[in-house]
């Protein structure tokens, strides 16, 4: 029911190529930490292609627990090496002050940086990053997540990557889909796989090196798992009839995925050393858009056996299923927090389509979002954010917002509709 609205979505829309994201910050934190992020000094002999300290000043404020102290009020700009007078930023209202610098060894940058607490007058801490020219921007995620950590004690996800699905269309029958992989921040954006028919439901491997996705390559459509590195990619399912919604199970050994080969649409699990398929659900309902939970133990499913779309939580050891979302007529397209400890889906109120939450021990419902026909929910690996798609005046976008609602944040497509919205595990 979701898939043929999203077809029905795309084939209305007229956008034309590049897919960038940028950051609109809609609604923070009330008290949010204030930080001046310097100019790093940059002695290398030339500019750079990234000034570090806008982009992780960007980062820590789009997570809405911060925000900048503009540069035009600060009274020096020190280096690592200067001293740091405290009261010119207690002046100036920052309560944390970043410093760093940008040196060359050879062939490699070296940026050297420092995070300060103006008030109790200290250094937190100071390293010495290295790096390739090309990984300035990774560099910059990495100290981001260092800050983010330190000052509120959770793992950052600056350096995470994303993948979405952008939709050009140029005519009736001219029309181009893309699968872009991106920084977590929208920035470096590249196309994975590209194709004139549509691409659906991307996900990661729980490794970030593989990801799976439905797309047409010939007639009919398939499931698909594709290596980022290489580009090689491995055909898992191609029946007749549905082939969608695949995801990695915590091992990256298998997919859940729905197939209708046998007459309904029904779970199955596909195992992708062995090829063998084992059939998971058997109604008369329909069984479709399947998660695993963290601990691989049973697996979260949208089916319309009750009469209406709901989410259910089926075994793996016995194959039994129970519900599990009873308020309101609509919930679907789950997925939980890496924690376990809770699930987010499409929750519909009043006609209107939002990301929701459930605490599955407290069994509390909350609605995350305000925009409409929002979908495709899916979770930063520290739990604390959450991104999906939503619409802007028939312009498909991407949206985040924090777990507990208090921050939303937009990244609308420079200039492309963009769907389907995953978030990357941790990178080893």
């Amino acid at each position: 029911m979701r898939i043929i609205a999203w077809l029905v979505l795309l084939l209305t829309i007229t956008i034309p190529a590049r897919a960038e994201l940028v950051i609109e910050i809609t609604r923070g934190m009330e008290n949010p930490i204030k930080i001046a992020v310097v100019p790093f000094r940059v002695q290398t002999g030339g500019a750079l292609e990234v000034d570090l300290a806008r982009l992780i000043e960007s980062n820590l404020e789009r997570t809405g627990q911060f925000v900048r102290v503009r540069r035009d009020s600060m009274l020096s700009l020190p280096g690592p090496d200067e001293q740091i007078f405290y009261r010119d930023w207690r002046a100036i209202d920052s309560e944390y002050t970043v410093v760093g610098a940008v040196t060359r060894e050879g062939t490699e940058f070296v940026v050297r940086y420092g995070l300060h607490d103006v008030y109790g007058e200290r250094v937190l801490f100071s390293e010495r990053v290295p790096g390739g020219p090309d990984a300035l921007r990774d560099i910059g995620h990495f100290i981001s997540d260092r800050i983010y950590e330190s000052l509120t004690g959770i793992k950052g996800f600056f350096s995470t990557r994303l993948l979405y699905v952008s939709a050009e269309r140029r005519s009736e029958k001219d029309q181009t889909f893309k699968l872009i992989l991106s920084d977590a921040d929208g920035g470096r954006p590249r196309t994975v796989f590209q194709s004139s028919e549509p691409i659906l439901s991307p996900a990661w491997s729980p490794d970030g090196s593989r990801v799976a996705y439905m797309s047409f390559r010939g007639k009919r459509a398939g499931i698909y798992v594709q290596t980022l590195a290489t580009g090689d990619v491995q055909q898992v399912t191609s029946f007749p009839g549905l082939n969608s919604a695949p995801r990695f199970s915590p091992d990256g050994r298998k997919l859940v995925l729905t197939l209708s080969k046998d007459g309904n649409p029904e779970i199955y699990v596909a195992n992708l050393r062995t090829g063998e398929l084992e059939r998971m659900t058997n109604h008369f309902g329909i069984d479709t858009e399947a998660s695993w939970s963290p601990d691989g133990r049973s697996i979260l499913f949208t089916s319309s056996r009750g009469g209406k779309p709901q989410l259910y939580l089926l075994s793996i050891a016995d194959k039994s299923v129970k519900r599990v979302t009873f308020d309101g007529d609509y919930n679907s397209n789950g997925a939980f927090t890496p924690d376990g400890s809770a699930i987010v889906f499409v929750h519909r109120t009043n006609e209107r389509f939002h990301i929701a939450s459930m605490n599955l021990q407290s069994r509390e419902l909350r609605i995350l979002t305000e925009t409409d026909l929002d979908e495709s929910p899916s979770v930063a690996p520290n739990g604390t954010m959450l991104i999906y798609a939503t619409s802007d005046e028939e312009r498909g976008l991407l949206g985040l917002v924090s777990m507990d609602g208090r921050v939303r944040v937009r990244l609308p497509s420079v200039s492309e509709s963009v769907r389907e919205p995953a978030w990357s595990p941790y990178f080893n």
